[in-house]
């Protein structure tokens, strides 16, 4: 799909919260300025996260507690930027494996080195650049149909 700016792209992530569920780990793929922190701010707010939301470069991962009664049964939201990580040893350092449960949903950006762990427990959404200055382009799985 084709956002024409940030508030689109994060009205898509409202609308892919509505179809993801606790256990579910999305991971969001693509270059500096392609829109995965506007993403998640939309997945968080469809979920009624009220905390300011921001890519949590420098602390690996945010956690954010989403509204009972939109979360479907989530009790937590965690928000990675892996950007920094240079190997899975460092994952495995900092407990990567123990985000992942059945009361949490996870937002990975810069996945690449999660998949290793993860393996085909991820759904990957791959973000680029559109043709005009704010366009971007969105890729979903095949069993996101919004």
């Amino acid at each position: 799909m084709i956002s024409t700016g940030k508030g689109q792209t994060q009205k898509t992530g409202q609308k892919i919260s509505k179809l993801i569920k606790p256990g579910d780990i999305l991971g969001l793929s693509g270059d500096l300025g392609t829109g995965k922190t506007q993403f998640v701010k939309g997945i968080c707010a469809g979920l009624g996260v009220v905390d300011n939301v921001n890519s949590p470069t420098f602390i690996i991962v945010n956690e954010y507690k989403p509204l009972q009664e939109k979360a479907r049964g989530a009790e937590i939201v965690y928000h990675f930027d892996l950007y920094r990580i240079k190997s899975t040893e460092e994952l495995k350092e900092i407990g990567f494996e123990e985000y992942f449960h059945e009361k949490a949903i996870c937002l990975i950006e810069w996945p690449e080195l999660a998949t290793n762990i993860l393996k085909d427990n991820i759904k990957i959404i791959k973000f680029d650049f559109g043709e005009k200055e704010n366009e971007r382009i969105i890729i979903l799985p095949s069993e996101f149909k919004i």
